[in-house]
């Protein structure tokens, strides 16, 4: 009868490295990409990046988080709807339109505030109803800034065709208001701070109170995700939206630690984002809940601008924002 001479350690060992070889041979699973949109703004994304918490859901969820950058939200959200990104951080109004028109749900509030009508420092302008006959720069009407300025006007008897609109980037407002090329100009921050710590300019109204919505003042940014992505991950959703809050939290107490902060992420001047947060341009608040008493007012707001259609019905799921602040308890 056939013996084997192999002692069974040999065996043993053999098997051990074939069994190596089988599971080695088995390719990784590529560490998946998380494309986030963001605007060179004072988003609390940047913050939570700085802060290292990005670093721990890339390494908890086996994900690499890339920050897109846009200039305004209609290249955002046509990013968004191609599936180029699963998450963003825009102004309101293009945050609203996305959850609105395309396959996504807006799913906190990160930034009050933000929007202003200024005018330069010397202009005799003092109220709303002095622009009359004046010509207004404005970023456009898909911004968020339209509706506001059509607001303004409306509240002092006035429509669009008692101004001069002139449409330009909002990045170029400061610049236009310094050469006295305009008589006013809407924008959003960090170009509304700029334009006022750069003292060229000064502010006519700000947009708490033209539409003061959630804790007394305008709702200034969104963040808004794929629906697909929310399905598919709902637990690194979960973590981006704490992630979130618990920078908005550090920015609370921590301003000036902030502003460094921002301005290594950003390139923006650090006196410009402290004007910012000093004088209120920018507000923080832990509470992020897109909730119906919020939203519905202001979809009926950019509605009656004309920038939704009736049919159009923004989706929003505020259980995110909810569980994140009740985590900093």
């Amino acid at each position: 009868m056939f013996r084997s001479h192999f002692k069974p350690s040999v065996i043993f060992t053999v098997m051990t490295v074939l069994l190596v070889s089988l599971i080695t041979s088995v390719p990784a699973r590529a560490t998946e990409t998380i494309n986030f949109g963001t605007q060179p703004a004072t988003m609390p994304i940047y913050i939570a990046r700085s802060m290292g918490l990005l670093d721990e859901i890339e390494k908890k969820h086996d994900v690499k988080i890339e920050f897109k950058v846009f200039s305004y939200g209609a290249p955002e959200n046509q990013a968004l709807a191609a599936g180029e990104l699963q998450i963003a951080s825009a102004g309101m109004g293009p945050a609203i339109v996305a959850a609105a028109r395309l396959p996504a749900k807006l799913l906190a509030i990160s930034i009050l505030e933000q929007t202003a009508i200024l005018v330069p420092i010397d202009s005799p302008i003092k109220s709303v109803a002095e622009l009359k006959g004046k010509r207004v720069a404005f970023p456009g009407k898909g911004s968020q800034q339209y509706p506001l300025l059509v607001k303004a006007l409306a509240d002092v008897g006035l429509d669009l065709s008692d101004i001069e609109l002139f449409k330009t980037k909002g990045s170029d407002v400061p610049t236009l208001l310094a050469n006295k090329s305009v008589d006013a100009g809407i924008t959003w921050d960090p170009h509304v701070s700029n334009a006022l710590a750069a003292g060229h300019s000064k502010v006519l109204i700000k947009a708490e109170k033209i539409l003061p919505i959630k804790a007394g003042h305008y709702i200034g940014n969104g963040v808004y995700a794929r629906e697909d992505f929310i399905a598919a991950r709902p637990e690194l959703v979960q973590d981006l939206i704490t992630a979130i809050v618990k920078a908005i939290d550090f920015i609370i107490k921590n301003e000036d630690k902030a502003v460094d902060m921002w301005a290594e992420q950003i390139g923006f001047p650090k006196e410009v984002i402290s004007f910012s947060l000093r004088e209120k341009i920018s507000v923080y608040n832990t509470d992020v809940a897109p909730d119906a008493s919020t939203i519905v007012p202001y979809t009926k707001f950019l509605k009656d601008a004309g920038i939704l259609q009736e049919s159009d019905n923004p989706k929003f799921d505020p259980s995110f924002a909810n569980k994140a602040r009740q985590a900093l308890n």
